[in-house]
């Protein structure tokens, strides 16, 4: 899931170089946090206008993770 997001975030950036993403524990409700770290000059790349970018990012991981039977949140930081 890790490599998965890390691929998706290095396309869309200048520098996917810069693409850093930590994964957190579940949580006692079994909900994975997967927290994405950009550069600060692509940070509105990821994001997209009105969050559209961002939301599609959150749809395929979360479509992947329900193949998997997980339970994630990406969080963009």
């Amino acid at each position: 899931m890790k490599e998965l997001l890390i691929a998706i975030a290095s396309g869309l950036v200048e520098n996917p170089d810069a693409v850093n993403v930590t994964v957190d524990e579940a949580n006692e409700e079994g909900v994975i946090v997967y927290h994405l770290n950009v550069a600060e000059g692509d940070m509105g790349r990821v994001i997209g206008k009105q969050g559209r970018i961002a939301k599609a990012i959150r749809t395929v991981m979360r479509a992947a993770a329900n193949q998997n039977h997980e339970k994630i949140v990406v969080e963009i930081d």
